[in-house]
């Protein structure tokens, strides 16, 4: 839409001069002159040369191409402008006729017929049949002859240009030789100036300079007018003229010389007067004599002029004919139209575009009943499934017709340029193939429509014979309706076709016999029109139905075209025919259908592309707008189907997808106004309850009098009042607490009400577009770039997500309940990931605190860690994480939907870093409690370490002259070594091994009276495949029967949860024993047996209504032993081998042998003392880089590891990938029952793999790394400790407690170390550093080399492993089962906020569920069970779509109903059908139906399945 005002824009000067030329200041002064100052201002005026405006329009024109050539001349046609008809090229002066730009206009009118009646035509200008009358000049004239037309045509509007309009100017270069057109279209009044459609032609300029011209307007005209100034024979017009007066045409010639009034020559042959005479009058006159010549040539030989007539004449250029696109677009175009020919419009679809007719209705059908059905056998619904699956088949084998061929085809070998002419033509042609039937269907309905209204307006006396008649005349208005469906017949039902074309064919997955493409290309023919401005069908109007398939493969594509493109979606809902499409037409240049007769159906989307300057200018963040109109509420044409029901499901679709809609309201009628509102309102209510948050806007339509302020506040207030009583209204239908619109959304009165002109200035079909109504088109998009510009939209994909999760929910039914917010979704397991970073931030400077922190209670240089200390080492990355997390939410794309989480999550964080804060506190308490009781062993230790140097010392002075004979040291030293290990054996016992199972067994026997032959039949109760075993009676239930299979299997789940809870608190209290510093304890298995026993009674004198047998307690303790087991003799191997005095001299004999040596060589005391110290920092040393490079690694596998690095849904994933892989039952079992437990196992198995994978090129680099700057940390140390000692005379014990000093954080090593070695002699300081410098390397050296992926773990404690670092950190997530399926909540966040859930439940006869009174294993999925009106028990019996009701943990999972089955759990039962019938001995439900589609599924598909949907 243009506002046709904009041709009347003044140019402007670019220059800066004054046009004031002040010759003197004083304004008095005497010498002023006006004759000399007047004459100076007109020259300076004159130089100015103005540029026409009709010269810029032609300047565009011809340097347009042939799309924006057609575009200007559309726009202008609306403006109610001329039209460039021949346009003579000016530089070669050959003559164009740009047929092309004509064909997309129409031109409506009325006039009456002979019985008097009127009749409403519409035609494309190109097709209609009209007279013609032509309009010249010969000569140079003082009366305008395109302000004469414009009189005739509409004495209002200047329809053609001329000069008294602003901006005109005497210079005119592009004008001359053009013939402009426009028509007169009459309203089927009195006060119409012609009865009939005419065309008027204006030739501009002198006629006799552009002879061309001139014969062609006077060969087609049925009336030639000629205005000159006076007949003189010896003009060079005079044999023109002569010609003309000659031929049989009527001639009228206007004299602007002459002041006679309208007089009649001879029959046919006018002559009227201008000289001196009123304009109107002039017109008066020349309007009856054109009715005069029209009237006769109408009784004589009627002249009728068509457009295409115009390219017969010879001489002329036809753009239609030398545009390669455009021509081969046409006869394309044609050639798809012949196989129309000779066919009824009404069974055009039906013949030619198959896919969409019954057959995809019924589907429809099928697929809405399968949503919405609440049966209770699975059978039922796979039969449904079946149904829909045969109706696809046949859409399959249906023949695609050459039509469709033809037209998949041209699309797939045509350039793009020449794809848009053949759409544009195919267009035109199907339009000007439809439009009379059309017309004619509408006027049968309209008629039809009032005699309906007559009879429900008539007397109610003759109620009964009125109620028959009125059903007879609605089934006639029915019929005609269908009849208007059928015959409706565009651009858009082809692309349908195609749609349902590709959904049939990925049904069966493969392709339809004959069509000329793989199917899969057909999504990117479409998502090709898209990007090149095509509406796309969303919804099909026809079917009330989204295909979802097509659109979702549609949006791929563009996906893979464009990329991952952030869109705003704007919508529009409105009253039919309240001007929607036109407005957003008007809007952003789009092609939403407006014709009469072409409204739209369904909805449409289509793609505008926002420039880089507008994103710049309105400070927008996407990069395009997606604009969807819609089907107009309250369609007269769905009288026969539940409109209220369609006009909600409308709404609440367009609604829930826009970020932004516009509704729209036509006039001033209450009750439809208050019909609309209700639907909007009530949409808007369902998004709050889903929380989405949309904006929205009003735009009131053909309000008179906009500019009355008053009004519209009064508008304003009204219509504020009542969306208040329709939120009250639609608050009672959906259940909400709302008492006003704005409780509902964010609403501003004053700024998102708009209140529009009438769209035309004056009375249709000659008036223009009221330039009012521009500007406020203007005025809406200024404030809804306002609103846009505080949004970033959608990306494509969260688009496709958004439009699947609406649609699915909207076919349930019960829209809330059912709605599944993917983006909600999607940002909230971003949110997740970004706490796993946080939290993983947090928990790794602690673990780096608390090992400097250990280090120093080792060395004993602090002895109390108080809390308040580590809360203050934590604050700087404290803050650090406060900053990054303030950042996501304030600055992340999805800001809007992460405000709701921001308050509990930075609650979420505090509390993790107290709780950080106080575990790490009581760890190292631990510790320094330990430290107490390790300090005997310690020094026992360190006491015969020393003693055996001292003595070694000794002997090597008795051997000092053998220090040569390296075979007598050896043997002197080993008989020394043997017998002092022997005497320090007989002082200290070896430490012996343990056997954990003989001390459980030992104490069950003595304690528990369990004979020990019980354990040969004992079982682990681990992989017990039915807990109720264990069950000795069951209180308040007949018999031992449980009474309902859900019940057993709730009842099965508790115990579960018994024990796995019972094995957590095990695994936890045998790492707190800390058995690798303190050493094994018979009472640490008597404490866990206790508390076994302590739990089980404590879980028997709950609400239960059983108690277990004894071999329940005897399993459960044996189990939890051996699990236990491997643990404490790990722990208790390494305490030995620290401990034990045999194990542990054994080990450093080497290491005394070369201190031996050293002594017989008679090395300096500052040599052995370096060797010793060395020797001392070996073991420190390496603990410290094993731990170093395992927190690193840790760090590096959280961040890199690809299943570990994310949320808990993604570690999911590929939980059951990797289970998937493996394919052994017995895992997956562990992984039902023990979710923990496998995860433990998975994190383990994936650390072992990384590591290994990433040992050389990543592992040993960084121990390298570690081992070199610790190295550097130690010779620092001794350097400064020998600066201290030099420079202050020092001895060596202040160079030793400097040197410890220095690494008291470091390393765990301290003074004590060396509190019995000799000192003696050691004067040396820089020899002792060099030395240290020396052998430190050899040191270093050693523990690289035997740094291996078999070492590393071995040398490492349980709590520093990356693996249990990992674990320690993943496994602090929500481990709460499905109370359906036991599917474990994917919510990363331990105790988190909001109801459970998981992306997809499992079948719920995985876990050995089964239906009441049958032995059949279940084969629903939850999210299907939850649809149904099945039952379960739990006490009582509660309806499962009503599952919330029954309470605890029922109430607290968040299960959508929906048809959302993960294929990876089909595969899976279909793979290990057997184990799992073994396993439960029971068969599954209807296996033999439910195989048929689940078996269909591969492993490969399994796993793909899992990348698709989580």
């Amino acid at each position: 839409m243009m506002n046709y005002r904009a041709r009347y824009i003044k140019t402007k000067e670019t220059n800066k001069q004054h046009d004031r030329r002040q010759t003197n200041n004083d304004l008095c002064n005497g010498d002023a002159n006006i004759f000399r100052d007047m004459s100076l201002f007109s020259q300076g005026k004159s130089k100015k040369v103005a540029i026409h405006p009709m010269d810029v329009q032609m300047a565009v024109f011809h340097y347009a191409d042939s799309f924006l050539k057609q575009l200007m001349v559309t726009k202008l046609s609306q403006c109610q402008y001329a039209l460039p008809l021949l346009v003579p090229d000016p530089f070669t002066q050959e003559i164009e006729f740009p047929l092309w730009t004509f064909r997309q206009i129409n031109k409506s009118w009325k006039m009456k017929d002979v019985k008097n009646e009127i009749i409403s035509k519409i035609q494309p200008v190109w097709k209609t049949e009209t007279p013609m009358v032509s309009f010249f000049r010969f000569g140079s004239v003082s009366s305008s002859k395109s302000q004469l037309m414009n009189n005739l045509i509409n004495e209002k509007h200047n329809t053609f240009f001329q000069r008294h309009c602003t901006g005109s100017s005497k210079t005119r270069l592009l004008m001359d030789g053009v013939v402009e057109i426009a028509w007169y279209c009459p309203s089927g009044k009195d006060t119409d100036q012609f009865n009939q459609c005419i065309a008027f032609c204006n030739l501009h300029g002198d006629a006799g300079d552009s002879e061309k011209q001139l014969q062609i307007l006077a060969e087609m005209a049925s009336v030639n007018v000629v205005i000159l100034p006076r007949l003189d024979q010896k003009d060079k017009s005079a044999a023109q003229m002569q010609n003309l007066y000659k031929d049989r045409k009527p001639l009228i010639c206007l004299f602007t010389e002459d002041e006679s009034s309208v007089t009649e020559m001879r029959s046919g042959k006018y002559k009227i007067g201008l000289k001196e005479r009123n304009q109107s009058e002039v017109s008066e006159e020349l309007e009856q004599a054109i009715n005069e010549c029209l009237s006769f040539l109408s009784a004589e030989s009627p002249s009728i002029f068509r457009l295409e007539d115009v390219s017969k004449h010879s001489g002329i250029r036809v753009d239609e004919k030398y545009d390669d696109g455009c021509r081969t677009g046409k006869e394309d175009a044609q050639t798809m139209m012949k196989l129309l020919k000779d066919k009824n419009v009404t069974e055009i679809k039906k013949s030619f575009l198959s896919c969409q007719g019954k057959l995809w209705h019924q589907w429809c059908i099928k697929n809405k009943e399968l949503h919405r059905s609440q049966g209770n056998e699975i059978e039922m619904e796979i039969k449904q499934k079946l149904e829909m699956k045969k109706i696809r088949e046949e859409q399959h084998v249906l023949d695609i017709g050459e039509f469709m061929k033809f037209f998949i085809t041209e699309m797939n070998s045509q350039s793009p340029n020449e794809k848009i002419f053949f759409l544009k033509w195919l267009t035109i042609l199907l339009d000007e193939h439809t439009s009379a039937d059309l017309s004619a269907l509408h006027y049968k309905y309209d008629e039809k429509w009032s005699e309906v209204l007559k009879l429900k307006e008539n007397n109610e006396r003759f109620e009964q014979q009125m109620a028959i008649n009125l059903s007879n005349e609605q089934t006639e208005l029915d019929k005609i309706s269908e009849e208007l469906q059928a015959a409706t017949f565009g651009l858009e039902h082809i692309l349908r076709e195609i749609g349902q074309i590709y959904e049939s064919c990925q049904s069966v997955n493969k392709n339809k016999e004959g069509l000329p493409c793989n199917f899969s290309s057909l999504p990117s023919l479409a998502a090709e029109m898209m990007i090149s401005g095509f509406p796309q069908e969303l919804m099909d109007g026809d079917a009330a139905h989204v295909p979802l398939v097509w659109v979702t493969a549609v949006l791929h594509e563009l996906i893979q075209k464009l990329g991952d493109k952030r869109v705003f979606v704007l919508s529009v809902l409105g009253i039919q025919s309240s001007g929607k499409s036109t407005m957003l037409n008007a809007m952003f240049g789009l092609q939403f259908a407006v014709s009469a007769g072409r409204c739209t159906r369904g909805a449409f989307m289509q793609l505008v592309k926002v420039s880089e300057e507008i994103k710049i200018k309105e400070q927008l963040k996407f990069d395009f707008i997606l604009v969807v109109d819609t089907e107009g509420l309250r369609a007269l044409e769905l009288s026969g189907r539940s409109r209220r029901h369609q006009d909600n499901e409308l709404a609440t679709f367009v609604v829930g997808l826009g970020n932004l809609t516009l509704i729209n309201i036509f006039g001033e009628n209450p009750s439809e106004l208050q019909d609309i509102l209700q639907i909007v309102v009530q949409a808007f209510m369902r998004m709050k309850k889903v929380r989405l948050n949309p904006s929205c806007m009003f735009v009131h339509q053909n309000v008179s009098e906009v500019t009355a302020g008053e009004k519209n506040m009064e508008g304003r207030r009204r219509l504020l009042q009542t969306l208040d009583e329709m939120t009250k209204l639609a608050a009672k239908d959906e259940v909400f607490d709302a008492e006003c619109f704005n409780d509902v959304i964010t609403f501003d009165i004053q700024k998102d009400v708009k209140y529009f002109a009438q769209l035309w200035e004056g009375s249709p079909p000659m008036a223009p577009p009221n330039p009012s109504y521009c500007e406020n088109i203007q005025e809406l998009k200024k404030t809804f770039f306002s609103h846009a510009s505080k949004s970033y939209g959608l990306e494509l994909t969260q688009l496709k997500r958004r439009i699947n999760d609406l649609w699915e929910a909207l076919l349930n039914e019960r829209f809330v309940f059912s709605f599944k917010n993917a983006l909600e979704i999607a940002t909230y397991r971003k949110l997740e990931t970004e706490y796993s970073k946080w939290s993983w931030s947090l928990r790794r400077t602690m673990l780096d605190i608390e090992n400097k922190l250990y280090i120093s209670i080792e060395n004993e240089t602090i002895n109390t860690v108080p809390e308040i200390d580590l809360q203050e080492n934590l604050n700087v990355k404290s803050e650090e994480v406060e900053k990054s997390m303030s950042e996501f939410f304030e600055k992340d794309k999805d800001k809007d939907i992460l405000i709701q989480w921001k308050v509990s999550f930075y609650i979420k964080i505090k509390d993790l870093r107290e709780n950080i804060v106080r575990e790490t506190t009581k760890k190292l308490n631990e510790i320094l409690q330990q430290r107490e009781m390790k300090k005997r062993i310690d020094a026992q230790r360190t006491h015969h370490e020393n003693d055996l140097l001292e003595k070694s010392k000794e002997l090597a002075i008795k051997l000092k002259d053998k220090a040569n004979d390296e075979k007598i040291l050896k043997k002197e030293f080993d008989s020394f070594w043997k017998e002092c290990v022997k005497k320090i054996t007989a002082e200290t016992p070896p430490i012996k091994d343990i056997n954990v199972i003989k001390d459980m067994k030992q104490l069950l026997s003595n304690y528990e009276s369990i004979p020990v032959e019980a354990w040969k039949n004992s079982r682990d109760i681990f992989f017990v495949q039915h807990y109720s075993d264990y069950i000795q009676k069951l209180r308040g239930v007949t018999g031992h029967a449980i009474r309902s299979a859900k019940l057993k299997f709730e009842v099965e789940t508790q115990i579960k949860t018994l024990v796995s809870d019972i094995a957590q608190h095990a695994d936890k209290t045998v790492m707190s024993y800390k058995i690798s510093k303190t050493g094994y304890n018979k009472t640490y298995i008597q404490e866990l047996a206790d508390y076994i026993k302590a739990r089980v009674a404590k879980y028997e004198q709950g609400s239960r209504n059983y108690v277990f047998k004894k071999e329940f307690y005897m399993d459960l303790v044996i189990s939890i032993c051996k699990r236990i087991n491997k643990v404490i003799t790990d722990q208790h191997r390494r305490f030995r081998e620290a401990n034990d005095p045999v194990l542990y001299f054994e080990q450093k004999s080497k290491e005394y042998y070369s201190i031996f040596q050293k002594y017989c060589q008679g090395a300096t005391s500052a040599a052995i003392f370096g060797e010793i110290i060395c020797q001392k920092l070996k073991e420190p040393i390496q603990k410290s880089v094993y731990k170093d490079t395992a927190r690193d690694m840790t760090n590096d596998i959280q961040i890199n590891c690809e299943s570990l690095n994310g949320n808990r849904s993604k570690l999911e994933k590929h939980i059951l990938k990797r289970l998937a892989e493996q394919e052994e039952f017995e895992k997956y079992i562990t992984y039902f029952n023990y979710p923990r437990d496998h995860l433990k196992s998975f994190v383990r198995d994936e650390v072992i793999q990384y590591i290994t994978d990433k040992f050389e090129a990543s592992v040993r680099p960084k121990m390298k790394e570690n081992i070199e700057l610790l190295h550097q940390k130690i010779m620092e140390a001794a350097h400064r400790a020998t600066t201290v000692v030099n420079t202050t005379s020092g001895d060596v014990q202040k160079w030793l407690d400097n040197f410890t000093q220095q690494l008291s954080d470091v390393l765990i090593f301290s003074v004590k170390e060396l509190s019995g070695v000799s000192h003696e002699g050691v004067d040396d300081f820089n020899l002792l550093e060099d030395v240290i410098s020396k052998l430190l390397g050899s040191v270093s050296s050693e523990i690289q080399h035997k740094f291996s992926t078999e070492t590393f773990p071995v040398n490492l404690e349980e709590k520093d492993r990356p693996d249990e670092i990992l674990i320690d950190h993943l496994c602090q997530c929500c481990w709460v089962q499905c109370p359906f399926c036991a599917a474990t909540c994917t919510n990363t966040i331990e105790n988190h906020s909001g109801d459970h859930s998981v992306p997809f439940h499992r079948v719920d006869g995985l876990t050995g569920s089964c239906y009441d009174e049958t032995e059949c294993l279940s084969a629903d999925f939850c999210t299907n069970l939850v649809r149904t009106s099945k039952m379960f028990y739990t006490g009582q019996w509660f309806l499962c779509r009503e599952y919330r009701k029954a309470g605890n943990v029922y109430a607290e999972w968040n299960i959508t109903p929906d048809f959302s089955e993960l294929p990876y759990w089909k595969w899976f039962v279909c793979r290990f059908q057997e184990d799992l019938e073994n396993r439960f001995e029971k068969t599954f439900h209807t296996w033999d139906v439910i195989s048929y589609e689940w078996s269909r599924y591969s492993k490969e598909q399994a796993i793909e399945s899992l990348d698709e949907y989580i």
